[in-house]
């Protein structure tokens, strides 16, 4: 259905617990991917399934070499290790240096990510952690691929006029310019809160007039609850009822908020897409037969091709029901990283 990216303007305010919690609750299968080029943090703070550290060398350093051949959506499964809680994680760079490997691929990465919800054989949304981002941050090019770009912020004055500022150049940069708060250009620019849950609602009004006032183009899309115990638990520095904290509550009112605005949106748009794509190529191989297929084609003809070669990753889908102690698909038994 979507790629979802998440990002920061400046700080520390919580974009990977966001994501873990995210994609903890995500009510569809769900790819989390570590896509900051500062690094990422899950491979020193995550147990993988088999209880042993995940592989640093699998994840977005190994698929630069994939990608540079060409990338068809189901090789991304080549490069995704599952976290002992059954979160299945494309694990991040080691340092920001290994960002050199990933030149020129970012729109080649984004485009994949966008295109894994219509796998014929292991669909799957994508949450992506982009990190803290600037206008030279490479992480930028997977916007534009993206069905929505959230932005991550905590409500101290500062971070809110940062994230209002930040909004703006986004829409300039991925629309032309600013649009009002209705507005579904794609990708849509959202704000998610890191807030007090006691003022959680109040504070999450007065940003949003603030931002549809300065003509952002953006809006405030939820709130996740500023809840420390919540998480160390997903860090794993903590035990308890994981599914019973204000974090993973908060996390899934804002994932149930997401599907009931955008999903029907996201689902007309990809089957408008695939119906466009499928009538170019019927269009082109009728007016040169015997020439070489259109690019849509040949994606399919190659995803075709690899399908034939690898049989597709865990076939479970994604399945939310967090258990005390040993938390659902998504959550890894306190191991999921609560970081930036």
């Amino acid at each position: 259905m979507a790629l979802i990216a998440l990002a920061a303007d400046k700080g520390s305010p919580g974009v990977t617990t966001a994501a873990v919690a995210l994609a903890a609750v995500w009510p569809r299968r769900v790819l989390l991917a570590e896509t900051d080029p500062a690094g990422g943090d899950l491979v020193y703070r995550s147990a993988a399934a088999h209880g042993g550290p995940l592989n640093p060398n699998v994840g977005m350093l190994s698929i630069a070499a994939t990608a540079r051949r060409g990338l068809v959506p189901d090789q991304l499964w080549d490069h995704v290790q599952p976290l002992s809680g059954g979160l299945e994680v494309l694990v991040g760079l080691g340092i920001a240096e290994q960002a050199a490997g990933l030149v020129g691929l970012w729109p080649t990465l984004g485009h994949a990510f966008a295109s894994l919800a219509d796998s014929p054989s292991a669909p799957a949304d994508v949450i992506a952690d982009c990190g803290r981002i600037s206008g030279d941050t490479p992480a930028v090019e997977l916007f534009s691929h993206a069905s929505l770009v959230l932005l991550i912020s905590r409500t101290e004055p500062e971070a809110i006029a940062r994230v209002r500022d930040r909004a703006a150049a986004l829409s300039t940069k991925l629309h032309g310019g600013p649009r009002g708060a209705a507005s579904l250009a794609t990708p849509v620019v959202g704000v998610v809160l890191v807030a007090d849950p006691n003022t959680a609602g109040k504070v999450s009004g007065q940003v949003n007039d603030m931002l549809v006032h300065a003509q952002t183009g953006a809006r405030v899309v939820g709130t996740i609850a500023d809840d420390p115990a919540g998480a160390d638990q997903l860090a794993g520095r903590r035990r308890g009822r994981l599914d019973k904290s204000l974090l993973i509550r908060s996390a899934r009112k804002v994932t149930a908020d997401l599907y009931q605005q955008y999903g029907a949106v996201w689902a007309v748009s990809a089957q408008a897409q695939q119906a466009h794509q499928a009538q170019q190529a019927h269009q082109a191989q009728q007016a040169n037969p015997g020439q070489q297929a259109p690019q849509g084609q040949q994606a399919h003809q190659a995803q075709q091709a690899y399908q034939g070669q690898h049989a597709p990753q865990n076939h479970q889908p994604h399945q939310p029901q967090p258990q005390p102690h040993q938390p659902h698909q998504g959550q890894t038994n306190g191991q999921a990283g609560a970081g930036r």
